[in-house]
């Protein structure tokens, strides 16, 4: 593995003044003590790769429905979605991604269409891998519409250390798939909301990847994979 490639990783814009911050409490702790110095310095790098925005190859088929986060698969389940996403009021197939403080926090739009609502909730700072984080936790809300009329949700849940979520989009924004629509500082989780009768092509303990990993495909619905640990 090419170690530049992971060093010189872009970091998004939201990290900049957080990086400056450790950078200068680091500056200050070099005229303390020295082990605080380079505990700084450990902390200051670790700053900015939680704020890393790696490229991203996204597929370009139609009908792909994609990851929107970084992390691992902790819950896949068939869930009544919350009414203000206006995705109707039938069970739908929800797949949460956690993300740790060590995933990218980027989160980028699972499929290509419309952005027809954003709903922010205040809630509480559970476990985000908890599954009533989905209800008490503080959240964001959208629903994209693809050009077919089909819907996904997608929420973004604050978590322990999580305590600002952060949404670049506002309804009426037409945005790309693999766009990056928002962020969460310092761990949580997405969940997805697939179309009634789709189900999804990953495993609950599967990593996904922000913009690659491959939730569901709309046009041939078909049986969730089942995986073997090794």
């Amino acid at each position: 593995m090419n170690m530049l490639k992971i060093v010189a990783v872009p970091m998004h814009k939201e990290g900049r003044k957080f990086v400056a911050i450790f950078a200068a409490i680091t500056f200050v702790l070099m005229f303390i003590w020295e082990p605080l110095f380079w505990l700084g310095v450990g902390a200051t790098v670790w700053c900015y790769y939680f704020f890393r925005d790696p490229v991203r190859m996204i597929p370009q088929d139609e009908g792909l429905v994609i990851s929107p986060a970084d992390g691992v698969v902790s819950l896949i389940e068939q869930v009544t979605p919350p009414a203000d996403m206006e995705i109707g009021d039938q069970p739908l197939t929800r797949v949460s991604v956690f993300m740790n403080v060590f995933n990218c926090h980027v989160n980028r739009a699972p499929i290509a269409g419309k952005v027809v609502n954003v709903t922010y909730h205040h809630g509480k700072f559970l476990n985000a891998s908890l599954d009533k984080a989905s209800i008490h936790n503080e959240r964001n809300s959208l629903t994209l519409e693809a050009a077919d009329g089909t819907r996904i949700g997608v929420v973004q849940i604050a978590g322990l250390v999580a305590r600002r979520i952060v949404c670049f989009v506002k309804p009426g924004d037409q945005i790309s798939a693999g766009f990056r629509f928002g962020l969460i500082r310092f761990g949580s989780r997405l969940d997805i909301y697939l179309p009634q009768g789709v189900q999804p092509l990953v495993s609950v303990g599967q990593t996904a990847v922000a913009g690659e990993t491959i939730l569901a495909d709309l046009t041939a619905p078909a049986q969730a994979r089942v995986s073997v640990p090794e």
